[in-house]
């Protein structure tokens, strides 16, 4: 029958196509399991920015915070970077190659994982060092992952460290002594970090910040190093919070400066309770039914304004004028247009700065009205 030949047909290709893909499945390994690649783990590369300065009887390192870029999928991590330093004689080559080190280095410490995963700045680490004789220092640092792999050194730093090194000075005092002042006391450091005197001392670096920041400006507020033990401060504003600190500078390696350790800390909140001047050389002009009246502004850059009082008698209080403006006179004249012909009248002026302090009387004046 014609149905029972197209079904056998139909059964027939079937066969075929079933025996043609299992022998391409089996020619592929079709089915076979292979082992799980591991993930995997990659080195951090090596940093070449490591800097460093010495500051009393410290090394402080520091270089940019690496990268956590790990791929997706990857389990990269960092986990610590390890800090090494090699101790050299000051007439030792200065070329050292990275297997040399390596070989002569020592694990001084190493900043954990914590660090790393919340800097976004440069990282430091503080080296305190026992000064007794010249020295050369070779620092060079190395990232190390989750499975402890290394990287690569980092760049070498040289540092020849002076041996004897001032002790910080002692703030004393931070005071707000005038309205363009603050002014910063301080004692002079007994003695060098070794404990050791004469005090090798050539003056002193002032340091500010505000009470947001946790570490103090990296530019001192002084162009020059200062050689008495205190400083006005002229470009603090009012309204901000200061802390401030100073360190000692001696006389390093080479004729360098090298500064010490920071000293306490002071802060201060300055505000503005310093009265403007009193306005001087006021005039006066006299015309029928009225009284002018003239002063140049004062000198202080935050006077916003003027009040201006009148009274016929020169010796009654002065709370027992009348003030004659209603707002704060913005203008340095005004015209006193209430007055009767033949009479004569007193007048003073006070100025009034940002902050509301008000300054003492003028000189009294007078006018007689024709």
């Amino acid at each position: 029958m014609k149905f029972s030949r197209s079904r056998d047909q139909f059964l027939s290709r079937r066969f075929l196509f079933l025996t043609l893909a299992l022998i391409l499945c089996l020619s592929a390994a079709c089915g076979k399991r292979r082992p799980p690649l591991p993930p995997t783990e990659n080195v951090p590369q090596r940093t070449e920015l490591l800097s460093g300065v010495q500051r009393g009887n410290q090394v402080i390192l520091s270089w940019p915070a690496p990268r956590r870029n790990a791929p997706v999928g990857s389990v990269q991590s960092i986990r610590r970077i390890d800090i090494y330093r090699v101790a050299e004689s000051m007439d030792d080559p200065l070329p050292l190659t990275e297997e040399e080190f390596a070989s002569r280095a020592t694990l001084i410490g190493s900043v954990p994982y914590s660090s790393i995963g919340r800097a976004t700045e440069d990282l430091t680490y503080e080296d305190t060092l026992t000064l007794n004789e010249p020295v050369r220092l070779r620092y060079a640092l190395r990232y190390v992952n989750a499975t402890g792999q290394r990287a690569s050194f980092s760049n070498f730093l040289l540092i020849e460290p002076a041996t004897r090194v001032s002790q910080p000075p002692t703030l004393l005092s931070v005071t707000n002594e005038s309205e363009n002042v603050v002014k910063i006391r301080w004692q002079t450091p007994p003695a060098n970090v070794d404990n050791s005197t004469p005090v090798n001392l050539l003056g002193y670096n002032i340091y500010r910040t505000d009470r947001s920041q946790n570490e103090p400006a990296q530019t001192p507020l002084n162009n020059a190093v200062l050689t008495a033990p205190e400083f006005n401060d002229q470009t603090f504003k009012f309204g901000e919070e200061y802390v401030y600190i100073v360190r000692a500078v001696s006389l390093g390696t080479g004729g360098a400066q090298v500064e010490s350790l920071n000293s306490n800390t002071l802060g201060i909140a300055p505000r503005d309770t310093f009265p403007p001047s009193a306005p001087t050389a006021v005039s006066t002009n006299a015309a029928p039914r009225r009284v002018s009246l003239f002063f140049p502004a004062n000198p202080e850059r935050d006077v916003v304004g003027y009040n201006v009082y009148r009274s016929t008698d020169p010796n009654a209080p002065k709370d027992a004028w009348t003030k004659l403006n209603r707002s704060l006179l913005e203008r340095t004249t005004y015209q006193d247009d209430a007055v009767e012909s033949g009479l004569k009248y007193f007048y003073y002026l006070t100025a009034v700065d940002t902050a509301g302090n008000t300054s003492r009387p003028s000189e009294v004046v007078s006018e007689t009205v024709p």
